[in-house]
């Protein structure tokens, strides 16, 4: 994991298990990533694309605020069952909300996209 002043990513994720297959990943991929474990802590750091778990009590209005003071894409991830919190995530206006399954599949591609300068994909990204 690289801790870069700016990094291109922050990981806004508690889950150990998580955290270590979303480090994995940006490794793989070349992208500069900060792991976050406290919503209270991202403030408005700058980054071009945050990654969130919207199970993490406090994430979902952490990111919803970044994403008005900074402007870049926001992706979430949440249990596929979570029906609430996935309506709640699209009303505050994140770009994409994915089931955890669905994110894992999609990360290489997400990352691949920031390493290549493309934040814009992964607002685009399927579900």
């Amino acid at each position: 994991m690289e801790e870069s002043s700016e990094p291109k990513v922050l990981a806004l994720v508690r889950d150990l298990m998580f955290v270590s297959r979303i480090t994995s990943v940006a490794k793989a991929t070349g992208a500069a990533i900060r792991v976050i474990r406290d919503p209270a802590a991202l403030g408005d750091q700058a980054s071009q694309l945050l990654l969130v778990d919207l199970n993490l009590a406090g994430a979902l209005e952490a990111a919803a605020a970044w994403r008005r003071s900074t402007g870049s894409a926001v992706v979430g991830f949440v249990s596929h069952v979570d029906a609430e919190t996935i309506a709640r995530a699209r009303e505050m206006g994140l770009d994409r909300v994915m089931a955890r399954s669905g994110f894992v599949e999609a990360l290489p591609a997400i990352l691949g996209a920031m390493v290549c300068g493309d934040a814009s994909s992964a607002r685009d990204l399927k579900k």
